[in-house]
């Protein structure tokens, strides 16, 4: 398949990451690529569900993987996982001698080795520059579930209509489940026979870059977990910061330690983000230097230095978003990286991700959340536009029309990064608004 050809398919599936921002993965495709990496890390904690379709779709992922390596003409697949990560390496290695061209490539057991940035390095030795993208260093980086999404479309011409989603934290029977896109949270909680304590919060993703949710919110494209926690837990708290408390703490408490910076996983890797130092010039109301808040840009969004490292509860992540949101705001242009070289104390400053979860008081939810099939029927289904990076889809029915599971029910919007979306129940449609298609069965 030529790469003007796959482009169109990914782009009429409606394929996206399947995790974080969700760009569309259409646009990924380059033919400067020589590499192509699949993101097996699972990176936040408590997470199951990428080892776990890779070690039951082995072969589907891999055909995907394929044809993207032919399509842009890359030299070789990396599949980079855990080595703890057993059945999955397993079921990748029976397949190896299949598929020319493909490796397997280990990531350390740490946090966090699913940022691209981080697995690129880790697998190929190549640095990606500080406000640059994969492609510049001959490379593109898919998850897991995005290859499955992408198989399904290629050989199958399925487009997106489910999500896997790990269930787990204080709920009766932690698992990962397939469910259909638009349900309710609540609908994907009662999936694991429902929390186990009379008020709870969720976390929608991982407990370090998870928001909190609330259970009328839907499932897209992007939704990887749902952790369910007191609402006094650490990890709860952490996400209920006020900016302004954290700005007067970091005024009055931040004591220049430097761990929020020795422990930052792209300063590390030589980027320009220093958290430290714009805690300092925060707490000193220092603004005659602008290179500590200009390259706030740059941050990865990882949340080490807030959950993990400052070991006085202030808040670096929360400010440096403030500041990047200000300086948005205001135009103010990313400067130019100035990229230092790789930390050559880096291998002994990776936190493991074992460490991570005592730290954040996640051990008694550790469990396995096996993948169990759930046959369940859903009445309705409410579909948002926007589950991507980019302009949203745009409708394509209206309210009465009969859908069948599968149809598309928005097109990509037309020379904008967009995808389009399927309906993912059989029914009516019964609402069409410039944000969401609600069919009901």
């Amino acid at each position: 398949m030529k790469i003007t050809e796959l482009s169109e398919v990914l782009k009429n599936g409606g394929v996206v990451g399947a995790g974080g921002a969700g760009f569309p993965s259409y646009a990924k495709l380059n033919e400067k690529a020589d590499t192509i990496i699949l993101n097996c890390a699972e990176c936040e904690p408590l997470l199951q569900l990428h080892k776990q379709m890779l070690s039951m779709y082995a072969y589907e992922i891999m055909t995907a993987l394929n044809e993207v390596k032919e399509a842009v003409g890359a030299e070789k697949v990396i599949i980079a996982v855990k080595p703890s990560y057993k059945k999955a390496v397993e079921a990748v290695k029976s397949l190896l001698p299949d598929f020319a061209g493909m490796e397997i490539g280990f990531l350390p057991e740490a946090y966090p080795s699913g940022d691209e940035v981080v697995t690129i390095y880790e697998t190929t030795g190549r640095v990606v520059e500080a406000g640059k993208i994969p492609i510049t260093v001959g490379v593109i980086v898919y998850n897991v579930e995005t290859m499955f999404n992408a198989y399904n479309i290629i050989k199958n011409n399925k487009g997106v209509t489910e999500k896997y989603i790990t269930v787990t934290g204080a709920v009766k029977h932690p698992v990962t489940v397939k469910v259909p896109l638009g349900i309710t949270y609540d609908e994907v909680i009662a999936l694991a026979g429902g929390a186990t304590i009379d008020e709870y919060e969720i976390i929608a993703g991982g407990p370090m870059t998870g928001p909190i949710a609330k259970g009328y919110d839907v499932v897209t494209k992007t939704s990887n977990a749902l952790i369910i926690l007191p609402p006094e837990h650490y990890v709860v708290k952490r996400k209920e910061v006020n900016i302004n408390v954290s700005m007067k703490r970091a005024m009055s408490a931040c004591c220049q330690c430097r761990y929020c910076t020795d422990l930052c996983p792209r300063n590390l890797l030589g980027h320009p983000i220093d958290p430290a130092k714009l805690m300092r010039a925060v707490s000193t109301n220092c603004t005659t230097d602008p290179a500590p808040f200009l390259n706030a840009n740059f941050c990865c969004g990882c949340s080490l230095c807030e959950m993990f490292s400052c070991f006085q509860g202030l808040s670096p992540k929360a400010i440096i978003g403030s500041v990047r949101g200000e300086l948005a705001k205001n135009g103010v242009p990313r400067p130019e990286a100035k990229m230092k070289e790789v930390n050559p104390s880096r291998s002994g400053r990776l936190i493991s991700v074992e460490r991570l979860i005592s730290r954040l008081g996640l051990e008694e939810y550790k469990a396995a959340a096996p993948y169990e099939e759930k046959a369940v029927a859903f009445n309705k289904v409410k579909l948002m536009l926007s589950q991507n990076i980019g302009a949203p889809s745009t409708p394509c029915v209206a309210v009465g029309d009969k859908v069948t599971m599968g149809d598309k029910i928005a097109d990509s919007s037309p020379d904008k990064l967009s995808v389009a979306l399927h309906a993912s129940i059989s029914g009516e449609v019964t609402e069409v608004t410039d944000r969401y298609i609600i069919i009901k069965a």
